[in-house]
């Protein structure tokens, strides 16, 4: 019987793929690429276009086809659900992994002994020596703790094929039914912390950039990674953070040097008051 494996985006399944190769396991990889930790979800499972206007808004591209990409998006979901094979779902601890969990669990919700999970979290990554001070050892990866499958090499997420394990009918309904339950709230932001999702707004953001942001001239790359690697229950993403970057050049709240359509190359300052 096949298998297909799933995860939250295209680099994590380019890692898993390599992972199979590996253990000679000729098996699909289908990534879903909606980051679901922001913006409205309201309708995302009847109708595309909302979540198009939104992803077309943050990446500021007119000329892109948002809606036939999400589109084909359902369709690889509706896929999942009318195959036959069984399905594995790779997530870490974080909101967008979190939230595709559910999503696939609500697509297969009417054939729960094919769905399958392999965990991931902050535990599963090695240690490392820190750079700093006496050279003391600690977990790869982020200090809040936030964990997504991409994150990890091939020979990790190897070591972990033989983990993949059946999901419980219980907790499959659990999670389709919290899957419905963050769409209804529709709100801009969900963060993922012990165990439940919050609703938060895009000013958590925000006041993360303006607090990161100086009275001087700063590279907006350099800005927009601080951004990311600061804590907010999601992972917040470069293409988020520029978006952010430019509604508070837009709003006078940060001033830029360069063209705000190209916001990554430009250097932002924080308006004076």
């Amino acid at each position: 019987m096949s298998t297909i494996h799933v995860t939250n985006g295209d680099h994590a399944a380019e890692i898993l793929r390599e992972a199979l190769q590996t253990a000679a396991r000729d098996e699909r990889v289908i990534p879903l690429k909606d980051d679901l930790a922001v913006g409205q979800l309201r309708g995302i499972d009847d109708n595309p276009e909302t979540r198009a206007l939104f992803w077309q808004q943050v990446l500021n591209e007119q000329k892109f086809d948002f809606i036939s990409k999400l589109r084909e998006q359902d369709a690889l979901l509706r896929e999942l659900a009318q195959d036959s094979g069984q399905v594995v779902i790779w997530h870490g601890q974080s909101a967008s992994d979190q939230l595709t969990l559910r999503r696939v669990a609500y697509t297969l919700r009417n054939t729960p002994q094919r769905l399958n999970e392999a965990k991931l979290s902050h535990e599963d990554l090695p240690f490392v020596t820190n750079g700093e001070g006496e050279g003391t050892q600690q977990r790869r990866g982020r200090e809040d703790g936030a964990t997504a499958v991409g994150m990890f090499t091939a020979a990790e997420l190897g070591a972990k094929l033989p983990t993949a394990a059946p999901i419980s009918v219980l907790r499959i309904s659990r999670l389709a039914l919290e899957w419905q339950e963050v769409k209804q709230i529709n709100s801009e932001t969900r963060r993922w912390r012990d165990n439940t999702f919050i609703s938060g707004t895009y000013s958590d953001i925000d006041e993360t950039i303006l607090q990161i942001a100086s009275d001087g001239w700063q590279e907006a790359r350099r800005l927009a990674g601080q951004v990311m690697g600061s804590s907010f229950g999601f992972l917040v993403s470069d293409a988020i953070a520029f978006w952010r970057c430019r509604e508070l050049v837009a709003a006078g709240k940060l001033e830029i040097r360069g063209d705000l359509a190209k916001v990554a190359d430009s250097q932002l300052r924080r308006a004076a008051r």
